[in-house]
């Protein structure tokens, strides 16, 4: 990869139909020699945090629920801030130790993804290549945006024709 994506969004194209990625945004957590991993924004679950996480429950935005990161150990949970913490690779943003409980420190709104989204070496290259994804700069607020309408949200405020295509419609036999 010409350079890393890490700290930026992969917005699925319109023509990625795999339902896992189906018109998702991904923010890039990590880009390096042992692969890449993100989390998906715009998958809310039906999971409620205080089920799985009571303590973090308070820190999370209504309607507290658990949001969906991608495919891959989907038992792992991770968490965003905007507080302090481990940097996620956006400035203003931070991963959340989980494990521990809430303090002083973690920002007032915490996101919690289920799974992640990964790639081994050399497998997001060539996604880019075919062109399944657009690569754009994130938001620290991006992970704490509605995600009902996010994919398109993110499109329109990009430059030139990406803004365009967020008036792609969802079944083109519409058009």
């Amino acid at each position: 990869m010409a350079s890393s994506v890490e700290g930026k969004l992969l917005i699925a194209t319109p023509l990625l139909l795999d339902p896992n990625f189906y018109r998702t945004v991904i923010l890039m957590l990590q880009d390096d020699e042992d692969g890449t991993v993100g989390v998906v924004l715009n998958r809310p679950s039906l999971e409620r945090v205080e089920t799985h996480l009571p303590e973090w429950a308070g820190r999370t935005q209504p309607p507290h629920k658990i949001h969906y990161g991608g495919p891959v150990e989907p038992e792992v949970a991770i968490g965003l801030s905007t507080s302090n913490g481990l940097p996620a690779g956006v400035p203003g943003l931070s991963l959340v130790d989980l494990s521990a409980s809430p303090d002083e420190d973690t920002g007032p709104s915490v996101r919690i993804y289920s799974g992640y989204a990964g790639w081994g070496k050399g497998q997001l290259e060539e996604e880019l290549e075919t062109g399944s994804w657009y690569v754009v700069q994130a938001s620290p607020d991006d992970p704490f945006d509605d995600p009902d309408g996010q994919w398109r949200r993110v499109l329109r405020r990009q430059p030139s024709y990406l803004s365009l295509v967020s008036t792609f419609p969802d079944d083109v036999r519409d058009n």
